[in-house]
């Protein structure tokens, strides 16, 4: 089995924050600058770049954070992305994904093209890709691995975050006083696009109204 593999094992042997400390750990030490952390500003990113900076000794030892940015997020969100640069010391990168002639118009537009298009921007010359998959947060996620492999792309994926629960988030937040999206103190667990996201447990409150479960970023492309 290769050394990805025995980080799997050897981290669901530990507590989620062990899990979390030894996958950044790998990340870092095989990667470095050929990571990339996608932000979507919820509580799974507070924890991540702050652990991440760390182990990094703050500079995250040249991981790049990235955020896709749709064009309609909320004001609260535009808020913690702001607060995240301020208080971690980071820059976080731009992709642009708008839909087209700069306008919303419907999630099957914005997320099933412009924002996975945004995707493969963000993941150019990278090897790995770290998220803040949970397996608590839906039936699409329950299988997450610490460690899996995008055959497709071709890249390391990594959720450093899969074994943790709302609980472990909050406090992990709470102790270390680290910033977040007050949507969150709102009633939205889940935090996407202003348009298409209310309040709701899990991801009950993403495209409210309709069958759509995944934004598409974390389903396998067609090939």
């Amino acid at each position: 089995m290769s050394t990805h593999g025995d980080i799997v094992d050897a981290a669901h042997s530990h507590d989620p924050a062990t899990g979390l400390s030894e996958t950044l750990a790998e990340v870092l030490q095989r990667h470095g600058e050929r990571a990339v952390l996608l932000c979507s500003f919820q509580k799974e990113e507070s924890v991540l770049i702050d652990e991440l900076l760390r182990l990094g000794e703050g500079a995250g030892s040249g991981v790049r954070i990235v955020t896709i940015d749709t064009g309609v997020l909320f004001e609260e969100t535009m808020s913690t992305w702001k607060e995240f640069e301020q208080r971690f010391g980071v820059k976080i990168e731009v992709q642009d994904a708008t839909a087209e002639q700069g306008r919303w118009t419907g999630p099957d537009n914005c997320c099933s093209v412009a924002k996975v298009a945004a995707l493969e921007r963000s993941l150019a010359g990278a090897d790995a890709w770290i998220t803040g998959i949970r397996r608590e947060q839906g039936p699409t996620r329950a299988a997450t691995e610490l460690v899996e492999r995008d055959e497709t792309r071709g890249i390391w994926k990594y959720n450093p975050l899969a074994d943790w629960t709302d609980k472990d988030l909050w406090r992990r937040i709470h102790e270390r006083g680290l910033p977040y999206n007050p949507l969150h103190d709102q009633g939205y667990e889940s935090i996407g696009c202003a348009p298409c996201t209310q309040p709701g447990s899990g991801r009950e409150g993403r495209w409210a109204g309709t069958d759509k479960t995944e934004c598409g970023l974390h389903v396998e492309p067609a090939i």
